[in-house]
């Protein structure tokens, strides 16, 4: 499997255990003011991720070079940020509007990365035929 799978798969993972946990701590405590943060955490998270794992995993020729890496981190740090300066805005912490529009903005500029990979031509070569000598 591509390096680039066990990475999205990896956050995919670490973003899924803080969605749940956010989900039985809004359960318990019956607050739900959050609930926006964490359908973002488990959606955009955990779900986007695996799914982009799961390609990379289908088409290993579309995950190599540097494309993809940077389709992960880009795509990755925006999630994070989006979604923990969502979290505090939900909970009326001043002047994270800002810093919920720049995790988006690096969130939309990775799935743009993702759809130009998906639609991209595959840069693996057909194989070719060897010619060799007669015996």
């Amino acid at each position: 499997m591509p390096s680039v799978s066990h990475l999205f798969f990896r956050a995919g993972i670490l973003f899924l255990l803080v969605g749940i946990g956010l989900g039985l701590a809004m359960s318990i405590t019956q607050v739900h003011d959050v609930i926006g943060a964490h359908a973002h955490i488990n959606l955009l998270g955990w779900v986007t991720s695996a799914i982009f794992g799961g390609y990379y995993a289908l088409n290993p020729a579309k995950a190599e070079g540097l494309l993809p890496r940077i389709h992960f981190w880009l795509y990755t740090a925006g999630v994070v940020i989006m979604s923990a300066s969502l979290y505090l805005l939900l909970k009326q912490t001043p002047g994270m509007e800002p810093f919920v529009a720049a995790g988006s903005l690096l969130t939309a500029a990775g799935i743009l990365i993702a759809t130009w990979v998906i639609f991209a031509p595959s840069t693996a070569s057909a194989p070719t035929a060897r010619i060799l000598p007669a015996e």
